[in-house]
């Protein structure tokens, strides 16, 4: 590799220079700053003075980032530091994650999964399934949803990391988000860059639906952000039919997903069971999830297994013995029964309250507590309030959280947001209690409800440490 080859692919111009920054030189792995090494490459969305001292004294090849803050450009001259200032850090993520498969991986099959909903249950299951069939496989998904972006050299670091200490890999099952953006900048076809980079074999593509209200403002604008990844799949790119918009989109080795029986060889669907050229494959209570949107799930894990040419024996198995990742509607409690699920966004909201209504029995009560999104403008808040008012019937009472008490500052509920939840349940009548500490809320739902009650807890990072509050109050 060559420093001024690296500028030019990640459109970047090179302040300094450096002889150490050889092919002999360059260690192969692209890190973060703090756990870099001599002869490491650091990306980071910005750098000042002080940090490229550090790298320097780090004696890391080169640095290459977005924003050089105060003197950082002037410092890299003074020590003569090799830093490269793109206006496209996501260019810089793409180049390590092609560059590391390359290096590190170049004989294993590579699957992304990308969509609204479902990206991370999708990817956790075809990464059970290959697992449990004895396969070397590593994935960006965790319970934690850590290391699920792409906008970071994370990834890369993972893969060469796992490598190094554990051997080559077989599977690579990295999850791509939809739509990318950094300081409310779009990263323009994000997911097609991504998944062009990491050279997929097989791409699944679960859903087309807002969110990233902002980076994003309409449907159609979430469409051509997808559109695109079809074009970077090498084998098979496996499609939700039931979705009207992905069902739109086009590739050569087309294997559909569906709820519905299709009549037709390249699909796996559901009915009562799942499955494949009408053959049963695995039977509903053998299923580890019941509500449909996580069925369909399982639909697209096990056409991408279909897809790699995995025997439908070891496919079955893996479905059988899957446990589901935190918050995919996971069961806290008994009595009163209590689910949480990650539903944050329009569609995930009407879809696990559509799935909850379907457990509720005569003279039940279903308590939605409902963490407000934090940070994210009120675009998409309105958006989530309205899929509330929709799926509002009368034996539902709601509860709003702001969650100050568990967030931090990136996802800090402000008062715009606030108030458009208010300003629209208001607005249609409907009651609802609403606390700033999460804590407050879920004390206050356990007071009101009766052992033969349901409560459902929805939200991103607001109702995230809901489990271990619960954990301290039943």
């Amino acid at each position: 590799m060559n420093i001024n080859d690296l500028a030019l692919a990640v459109e970047g111009e090179l302040t300094g220079n450096n002889d150490f920054f050889t092919k002999e030189g360059f260690t192969g792995r692209f890190t973060f700053l703090n756990e870099a090494k001599e002869g490491d490459i650091v990306i980071r969305h910005w750098i000042n003075g002080k940090g490229i001292g550090i790298a320097a004294s780090k004696k890391i090849a080169c640095l290459i980032t977005q924003n050089p803050k105060d003197d950082a450009v002037e410092f890299a001259k003074k020590l003569n530091f090799p830093l490269i200032v793109t206006d496209k850090i996501e260019l810089a993520n793409a180049y390590a994650l092609s560059w590391t498969i390359d290096t590190y991986s170049p004989n294993s099959k590579n699957i992304v999964i990308t969509g609204t909903n479902g990206k991370s249950t999708t990817s956790h299951l075809i990464y059970h399934i290959l697992k449990n069939a004895g396969f070397h496989v590593l994935t960006n998904t965790d319970s934690e949803s850590e290391f699920n972006t792409l906008i970071d050299p994370m990834i890369s670091k993972l893969i060469a990391d796992e490598v190094i200490n554990n051997g080559n890999l077989d599977y690579l099952v990295i999850e791509v988000s939809e739509v990318q953006g950094w300081l409310g900048k779009l990263m323009q076809h994000h997911a097609f860059l991504m998944a062009n980079a990491l050279k997929a074999d097989v791409g699944v593509i679960t859903n087309i639906a807002m969110d990233h209200i902002g980076l994003v403002n309409s449907i159609d604008e979430v469409f051509d952000e997808i559109k695109t990844v079809p074009e970077a799949i090498r084998d098979a790119c496996v499609l939700n039919y039931d979705d009207e918009l992905v069902r739109k989109l086009k590739h050569k080795n087309v294997f559909y997903s569906s709820m519905n029986k299709l009549n037709m060889n390249n699909a796996v669907y559901f009915n009562d069971g799942i499955y494949y050229k009408d053959e049963l494959i695995v039977k509903k209570e053998d299923l580890p999830f019941i509500s449909n949107h996580f069925i369909q799930n399982i639909l697209s894990a096990v056409g991408a297994c279909i897809s790699l040419d995995l025997s439908i024996d070891k496919i079955a198995s893996g479905v059988k013995s899957y446990k589901a990742l935190n918050r995919r509607f996971t069961k806290l409690n008994d009595k009163p029964l209590i689910y949480d699920d990650f539903a944050h966004n329009p569609d995930g909201i009407k879809a696990t309250i559509a799935e909850t209504l379907k457990l509720l029995k005569e003279n039940q009560k279903l308590f939605v507590v409902c963490s407000i999104r934090g940070s994210r403008g009120v675009e998409i808040n309105k958006l989530n309030v309205r899929a509330l008012v929709s799926s509002f019937n009368p034996n539902i009472e709601l509860i709003l959280s702001s969650s100050n008490d568990v967030v931090d500052n990136l996802n800090h509920v402000n008062q715009d947001e606030r108030n458009i939840f208010f300003e629209v349940l208001d607005k249609n009548n409907i009651h609802y209690t609403h606390f700033y500490n999460l804590e407050d809320s879920l004390r206050y739902t356990l007071n009101k409800a009766d052992n033969k009650d349901i409560i459902l807890l929805i939200g991103a990072q607001g109702m995230d440490p809901a489990n271990g509050l619960l954990e301290n109050i039943l």
